[in-house]
C-alpha cells in the first residue's frame, strides 16, 4: 500500500469511522459542556484541532528522539515509562499558549469558552491521541495526520451536536427529558448513527 493511501485510511478512519467522541467516547466533557451554541462549539473545535495536531507532532518527536532513543535503549536506559507524564506536560504548555492567544486576539471567544478552555489540558482525547500514536507505532508523519484527523472528527461531532441542540431548544420536549437528559439521548443517537460507518476500513 502506498504512503498516500495509508495516510488517507488513517485520516478517514480516525475522523469518521473511529470518531474520538462518538466511537471511542473520549473528550465527552467539552463535547457536552461547550455544545450549546454553534459558534462556541466551532471555537472549541478549532482550539482542539490546534492543540491535538501540534501535540501529536511534539510528543512524537520527544518519544522518538528522547524517550525511545535507540542509543539510550542500547545502553540499557529505557525512558518510555515516562511518556504519560511528559505528554501531559507538553499538552499543558500548548493549552496555555492557546489560552493566551485567544485572550489577546479573540476575547469574546475566550469568555464564551470559559472554564472549558483550560480543561483541554485534562481532555482525555488529547492525551489519548498522543498515547495511541505510540501504541499504533506511527511514524512522525502518520502521527500528525492521525492527530489532525482525530481533532477534525472531534470538531465535526461537537459542531453537529451544537447545531442539533440549537434546534431542539425551541421544540416541545417532555418535562422528563428536558435539560441534560435530552442532550445525552441526542449524543446516544449520534453515536448510533456514526456506528453505521464501522466496517468501512
Amino acid at each position: 500500500m502506498s504512503t498516500l493511501a495509508s495516510l488517507m485510511l488513517i485520516a478517514v478512519g480516525s475522523a469518521i469511522v473511529n470518531n474520538v467522541v462518538l466511537s471511542q467516547f473520549l473528550g465527552i466533557c467539552p463535547f457536552l459542556g461547550v455544545s450549546k451554541k454553534t459558534e462556541t462549539a466551532a471555537g472549541m473545535g478549532g482550539a482542539v484541532i490546534f492543540v491535538i495536531t501540534i501535540s501529536s507532532f511534539i510528543t512524537g518527536l520527544i518519544y522518538k528522539f528522547v524517550l525511545a532513543n535507540p542509543f539510550l535503549l542500547s545502553k540499557g536506559i529505557d525512558l518510555t515509562y515516562l511518556k504519560t507524564i511528559v505528554f501531559i506536560l507538553v499538552i499543558a504548555a500548548l493549552v496555555q499558549f492557546v489560552e493566551m492567544f485567544l485572550k489577546k486576539k479573540m476575547p469574546a471567544l475566550y469568555k464564551s469558552l470559559g472554564v472549558y478552555l483550560p480543561l483541554i489540558t485534562t481532555n482525555c482525547a488529547v492525551l489519548g491521541v498522543a498515547l495511541n500514536c505510540v501504541t499504533y507505532e506511527y511514524n512522525l508523519l502518520e502521527s500528525v495526520v492521525y492527530g489532525f484527523s482525530t481533532a477534525v472528527g472531534f470538531f465535526i461531532a461537537i459542531v453537529l451536536m451544537a447545531g442539533i441542540r440549537e434546534k431542539i431548544e425551541y421544540n416541545d420536549i417532555p418535562k422528563t427529558f428536558q435539560g441534560t437528559a435530552i442532550v445525552l439521548v441526542t449524543a446516544c443517537l449520534m453515536s448510533i448513527a456514526f456506528m453505521g460507518f464501522s466496517g468501512m476500513i
